[in-house]
């Protein structure tokens, strides 16, 4: 029998109003035991230019962290070639294929969903969420845009207060980082798209 694996979860990420959020639970759980309560799954890369949140296996989480920052390193902060060159490796690479985790990351232009099959995904209405509780906080953090005039950071705090409240393996020890943005093109043009896609 594979023994349990620690696991990181929920991560929300929203952007309006100038502000770009990415919030973060602390809970790390192996099998149905808590085993820490304020772990660190958002942080900052790249001269605080980046953040990045990470859910799924901690080890496998780390691992693509840890990658994604060479890329970054690589690339020069640019988080568009970052993203496609962990996406390539992750695709091509026997080992980083296992890997159970998702990546959130953004910069004050861009929000990039990184998935476990090396897909890269720009959400259209600059909502996304990952783990186990992604759900809850993306619907949570939906209905907050759509009703509410709160801040970025807000709603992404409080998206994730309401997928701590339905999901045991989310808790409401919440880290929220923050970036402004800059003036994109105008809504609704970027739609989803991969990463081929959004390279020149």
């Amino acid at each position: 029998m594979r023994a349990a694996r620690p696991h990181a979860t929920t991560i929300v990420a929203v952007k309006r109003g100038g502000q770009v959020a990415i919030a973060g639970d602390g809970q790390v759980t192996v099998g149905d035991v808590v085993m820490k309560h304020r772990a660190g799954k958002v942080r900052r890369l790249f001269h605080d230019e980046i953040i990045v949140g990470f859910a799924g296996a901690v080890a496998d989480a780390f691992t693509l962290f840890d990658k994604f920052e060479q890329q970054l390193e690589k690339h020069q902060g640019n988080l568009l070639r970052a993203a496609v060159g962990l996406s390539r490796e992750w695709r091509t690479d026997r080992y980083l294929r296992h890997l159970e985790a998702m990546l959130l990351v953004a910069n004050s232009s861009q929000l990039l969903l990184l998935s476990g099959d090396g897909e890269i995904i720009e959400p259209d209405d600059d909502v996304a969420a990952i783990g186990s509780g992604g759900p809850y906080a993306h619907a949570a953090a939906r209905a907050l845009v759509q009703n509410t005039e709160l801040t970025a950071p807000e709603v992404a705090r409080r998206a994730l207060q309401i997928a701590a409240s339905l999901c045991i393996y989310t808790n409401d020890h919440i880290t929220v980082q923050t970036l402004d943005t800059i003036d994109e093109a105008p809504a609704g043009t970027a739609g989803e798209k991969t990463a081929a896609e959004s390279l020149p």
